[in-house]
Formats: structure tokens, sequence, C-alpha cells
């Protein structure tokens, strides 16, 4: 007496004609690809602003929908289409999507977590990572800023849990810039703290109800002064800076004062760093 039981058979047994089917929809759908991308980019070429960006976005997307229709010209071709097949392969196929996407999953999560607790907002200048720009939109996935190099850059919402975000203005109008001085010790500091503090008080971008500071640190090279005050527009902080450096720089040179430098030390190799 034979207790096996019968085993369902998933995929089915690939012929010769079965064969050359499959190559034939990857050869065709490989051909589609490449025909499009040379007719789109030919034609992306002939065009001009919006246009040809729009046309040329269409690319991967095209792409997408040719191996998509592939992929569901092949499957039934490879497994045997019925109820329990079609429940096996697609549990495998989400438990597979399910790690490839944990990643994607954890931004979505990490997005609904910002929008709760407000680490950033549209409008607030923020350093994650490397990265530092005005927040222009929270997304669910991602958060995307533009920097002082008019770069946009999207950044998901994950590195939340492991990075530390460094948010200028906090959702206030108000954003506080930091002039940098160096200068050699042999030198009257009340009088630089005074000189610096009216030079800020002086520029076209400040604003006049914020308080302005000059912290003083001395250092075995020099004495580093760091000039800190408000501009009238956090999207004026790289203009403000500027006017503060190069004024600044400007007075200090015109009372005679010297600036820090740092003696030259060999390295390895025998040449000099400065």
């Amino acid at each position: 007496m034979n207790d096996t039981l019968p085993r369902t058979q998933i995929f089915r047994e690939i012929d010769v004609i079965t064969a050359i089917e499959i190559a034939a929809i990857l050869v065709v759908a490989i051909a589609l690809i490449m025909g499009m991308q040379r007719m789109l980019n030919w034609l992306g070429q002939r065009l001009y602003g919006q246009r040809r960006l729009t046309l040329l976005a269409l690319v991967p997307l095209l792409r997408l929908l040719i191996g998509i229709s592939a992929v569901i010209l092949i499957v039934p071709l490879v497994i045997e289409p019925s109820l329990q097949n079609m429940v096996a392969v697609l549990g495998t196929v989400g438990i597979a999507l399910g790690f490839a996407l944990k990643d994607y999953a954890s931004s979505l999560i990490a997005g609904v977590v910002a929008i709760g607790e407000k680490p950033y907002r549209n409008g607030d200048w923020v350093r994650i990572g490397e990265h530092y720009g005005e927040v222009i939109h929270v997304g669910m996935r991602t958060v995307e800023l533009v920097t002082a190099d008019d770069d946009r850059i999207a950044i998901p919402h994950n590195r939340l849990w492991n990075e530390a975000i460094v948010n200028s203005n906090d959702g206030k109008p108000r954003l506080q810039c930091i002039a940098d001085f160096y200068l050699h010790p042999e030198h009257d500091a009340a009088r630089v703290q005074s000189m610096l503090k009216d030079v800020a008080l002086t520029s076209p971008y400040l604003h006049l109800d914020s308080p302005v500071t000059v912290i003083v640190n001395e250092r075995p090279w020099g004495t580093h002064y760091r000039l800190k005050a408000y501009p009238v527009d956090s999207a004026q902080q790289f203009r403000f800076v500027s006017d503060l450096t190069v004024r600044g720089k400007a007075l200090i040179r015109r009372q005679g004062m010297r600036f820090a430098a740092t003696a030259a030390i060999p390295d390895s190799g025998g040449s000099t760093l400065a």
C-alpha cells in the first residue's frame, strides 16, 4: 500500500517550445527597451526646456512597464496556473519584498514620527549628515532640502533613527549666523571685540531687534573670535556671513593687526604642511 501523498507541481516542465517562447519574450522586451531609449533620447536632443525633461523622465517608467509586462507573460509559462500555486508564489514574493523593502517601510514609519515630533518643517534650515539646506518638502518617505549651491537633495526619514538632526531655526523666522576671525595673540582683545560688534551693527542684513555677541577664545596658535548675529531673513544667511567677514577683515587690516598663522610642520615625505 502506497501511503505517499501526491505532491503539487508548482513549476511546469520546460520543453523546447516553451523555452523558445520565453526566449522570444525576453528578446522582444530587450529590443523594445533599447529601441524606446534610443528613440526618446533622439527626440530629447531636439527638444528644449521642460518638454525635454518631461520626455526623458518617461524613459525609466516605460522601461519598468516593459519589464513588468515581460514577467507577466513569462510566469504562466513557468508556473502551473492554479490557486494553490499562485498563493505559494505570491507568499514567497511577499516575503522577498518584505526583506527588500524594510528600509522603505522604516522610512515611512520615520516619516510619521517626523510629522508628529517635528524635527524639521518646511522653511527650516537643517543639517543632516554632511548636507545643509532649507527644507522645502516633508514627504512620507523623504525630506527634501535645497542647499546653498541650489542642489535639491532627498533624504530618507529613517536617518532619524541613528543620526543627529541639526535644526538652525526650528520653525522660527530668525537664524543665528557666525563669522569666524583668527588673530595673532598680540593685540587688544577688547578693542577687536568692540570693532567686530560695530561691523555687525552696520550690516544692511542685520535684524536690529536681535542680539549681537562676540565670543573670544584663546588658542595656542592665536585668538579665535566668533561674531554671532541674526539676519533679517534666514535666506540671507550666506550673504550676511560674507558681509561680516569681508568688512571685518578689512577693518582689522586697517588697524594694523595680524591674523593668526600656523607653523609649517614637515610630514613624513619631507614636504611641509601649513
